[in-house]
């Protein structure tokens, strides 16, 4: 899969109310921490994390992503539902599903210009980055990130700590109808068919072969150990700048400014460097 992006552009701060994105960085770390350690208190609780799920810091510049087909988005953000599949307990192929359905596998004109590719709105006490967009009603405000893999994020931690979809989680992961049902019940959308719908997606596209099959993160559980003779990496088939951040613990904007990359396409077989120091985890 060859994914493109266009440019990267430093994000407008032109918009009355933003906190910077420092802060909405700080944000997503801080929510993290609560979703991972709420005690059983009638809200959804996540499933047992292992290994490192934190995401990239977010390096304050808006990437615009163009995906082209729906198998190219599949391939793009399955590795990023998987993970927060293992971090939150929600079926990667829900994730998915609802991704490719709200954003028009990532070709919306919503998801275009904010990034957000799960239609959340800004709702009481976001602090974050938005945009207006017609929807249910006309000029609605929807919650921007810099990058989907935030908006990824933060659709696990909208479901994960509102306690309208904690009965969600009493249901098995791998039973994706009954969650497609359970999330129109509770309100996600208004759309009478919206299960169908996603539950049509899954299928066609096999997404429930996500939920059961082994997380490949390109790293094994007891961690890939880097030295200074392993500082460049080869590309092969599947990488992309965030698994590759993952496994050598370095962000996306690192990677990129370490490599003078002006965006994140990567070719097989291109040299990439990735850390000169020694890493043991």
């Amino acid at each position: 899969m060859k994914k493109k992006i266009l440019m990267l552009l430093l994000l407008a701060v032109g918009v009355i109310g933003c906190k910077s994105k420092k802060a909405y960085s700080d944000r997503l770390r801080t929510e993290n921490v609560r979703a991972e350690s709420r005690k059983s208190n009638g809200e959804a609780t996540s499933s047992t994390t292992k290994g490192d799920t934190s995401m990239p810091e977010d390096s304050g510049k808006f990437i615009k992503f163009r995906i082209e087909t729906i198998d190219e988005y599949i391939d793009t953000f399955s590795e990023i539902a998987q993970l927060e599949m293992k971090a939150y307990g929600i079926p990667a192929s829900i994730t998915l599903a609802q991704g490719l359905l709200e954003s028009g596998y990532g070709k919306g004109e919503l998801a275009l210009k904010t990034n957000n590719h799960f239609g959340i709105k800004c709702h009481t006490g976001w602090e974050g980055d938005y945009d207006f967009h017609d929807d249910d009603a006309k000029g609605e405000c929807f919650r921007k990130y810099n990058h989907p893999m935030y908006s990824f994020r933060d659709h696990s931690i909208f479901l994960t700590t509102r306690s309208r979809y904690a009965f969600l989680f009493d249901y098995k992961p791998t039973d994706y109808k009954r969650w497609a049902h359970g999330l129109r019940k509770a309100g996600y959308a208004t759309d009478k068919r919206y299960p169908q719908k996603l539950i049509y997606l899954i299928e066609k596209h096999q997404l429930y072969t996500y939920d059961g099959g082994k997380l490949d993160t390109g790293y094994v559980d007891d961690r890939v150990v880097v030295t200074d003779s392993d500082a460049v990496h080869i590309v092969k088939k599947g990488d992309t700048l965030y698994s590759l951040s993952r496994r050598y613990y370095v962000s996306v904007d690192e990677l990129m400014r370490m490599n003078n990359l002006r965006d994140a396409g990567l070719s097989i077989g291109q040299k990439l460097l990735v850390k000169s120091t020694s890493v043991n985890k």
